[in-house]
């Protein structure tokens, strides 16, 4: 059996032993391995296939390993903008409807709606905001939250 068929059986056993433990380790070497089988079946010799194996894992594992961990492990993004205020507290400046009112919200003014069409919410209540839809912002009151 020539040497590139095991160098192909040996990429296929490390990608699936990749797809079990999701260590990134093993699929890096399976992609070494199927570089080598490659250059095996050009017709480079064993005395090839070895070195290019060797720099093909080391490069994997010393150059592209550490950063995919760090990608894998990156902080959720931070919200910016209308998103931000998202779960944040209001005050309600003018009564509150399922159709309009104003409320106070992180020291501007915003035109609001209350989350339940039916509630109205009068003036000096606390809100919490539970959605922004374009510029107007979507409240519920904060003493009826269970």
């Amino acid at each position: 059996m020539p040497m590139w068929v095991l160098w192909m059986i040996a990429a296929v056993a490390l990608g699936t032993a990749e797809v079990f433990t999701l260590t990134l380790s093993l699929g890096l070497l399976a992609v070494a391995a199927l570089v080598a089988g490659v250059a095996g079946a050009l017709g480079m010799g064993v005395i090839v296939q070895i070195p290019v194996f060797a720099v093909t894992a080391v490069a994997g594992l010393v150059v592209v390993r550490p950063i995919a961990r760090r990608h894998l492990y990156q902080p959720p993004p931070l919200r910016s903008g209308a998103a931000a205020l998202v779960g944040k507290s209001a005050v309600v400046v003018t009564e509150v409807t399922g159709e309009d009112g104003r409320i106070k919200l992180s020291g501007e003014e915003w035109s609001a709606r209350a989350l339940d069409e039916d509630h109205v919410i009068p003036a000096g209540t606390r809100v919490d905001v539970v959605e922004i839809e374009g510029a107007t912002a979507l409240v519920y009151p904060r003493e009826a939250l269970p």
